[in-house]
């Protein structure tokens, strides 16, 4: 299986079919870094994030891919990514920047030169076993109408995490910035596959055909929410997005918009759910969104 990977930090993420990018902040970890310009460092974790893709690869037959996106480090992620260039030749391949691009635009450079029939999306700051990633293949490879498959979430330390949601709309996104940790202690995990809203977009794997069907994603977002974009934009296009509970990926998360009430991310993702609710038509009631779906998701997320 061809995997692509996009670290979500100072690099980016997995794309399906073999390629690793770390990038930005979205929604990530932070490492040490320049908050007044937006610049990370996620060295502590690249490393355990290729580590594990690479032992979760060694599992399938097909061949795969590692695409690293370097999204203007500030600490020596370069040279770190330069050596594992070095280790893994035919594995590894590493694009960089000198500044921070953003999460889509990095996400969306690694995407592009993705070979493999899937691509997975995945965070530095999370990792990937073998079992988990055959879950999630097995699924698409089962049921065409799967756009996203997305895993279960867990922190390090074991804790649940809420990675899945009914969309946003105004209230919504209050009640989570105030009582997110609230919701996750109360939230029940389920024990079955269902559909979901949306995922944040820590570990998916899709398929090529969706991607080259629904597109890239959208570069006027910055940071956040490109992941609820588009998973709105595989439902409109008669998709699904699949949560799969017996996959469990570790997300060691820390969700930057809410570091700081007034932090510049907090604004920037502010900013991304105005021009998000603008785009849509729709910001008070999630009905006004999911009536133009094509198949309407059968739970709130």
């Amino acid at each position: 299986m061809r995997a692509c990977v996009f670290a979500r930090l100072t690099l980016s993420r997995f794309a399906g079919g073999g390629v690793i990018t770390s990038g930005v902040p979205t929604g990530g970890v932070s490492t040490g870094g320049d908050w007044a310009t937006g610049r990370w460092s996620v060295v502590r974790v690249i490393e355990q994030c290729v580590a594990s893709l690479l032992a979760a690869f060694a599992a399938f037959e097909q061949p795969s891919e590692i695409l690293i996106f370097d999204n203007g480090s500030l600490d020596n992620s370069r040279a770190l990514v330069s050596s594992l260039v070095e280790r893994f030749p035919d594995v590894v391949t590493a694009l960089y920047a000198d500044v921070n691009l953003g999460t889509t635009v990095s996400r969306n450079r690694a995407m592009a030169m993705a070979r493999g029939a899937f691509i997975l999306i995945l965070d530095s700051d999370a990792t990937i076993d073998s079992a988990a990633l055959a879950i999630l293949k097995a699924a698409l490879v089962a049921d065409a109408g799967i756009g996203i498959a997305v895993p279960q979430l867990r922190y390090p330390d074991g804790r649940f995490q809420l990675s899945t949601d009914q969309f946003p709309t105004v209230a919504r996104k209050i009640q989570r910035l105030f009582t997110l940790k609230a919701m996750e202690y109360a939230a029940q995990p389920r024990d079955a596959p269902s559909d979901v809203d949306y995922a944040i977009s820590a570990c998916w794997l899709l398929p090529r055909a969706v991607v080259e069907r629904v597109g890239p994603l959208d570069e006027k977002i910055f940071y956040s929410p490109e992941d609820v974009d588009y998973c709105v934009r595989v439902w409109l296009a008669g998709y699904r997005i699949v949560y799969l509970p017996q996959a469990v990926v570790i997300h060691d998360a820390q969700e930057l918009s809410r570091r700081a009430k007034f932090f510049r991310f907090t604004l920037s993702h502010a900013g991304g759910l105005v021009y998000l609710f603008r785009k849509h038509h729709y910001a008070f009631t999630r009905s006004a969104l999911v009536r133009r779906f094509p198949r309407p998701p059968a739970s709130n997320g």
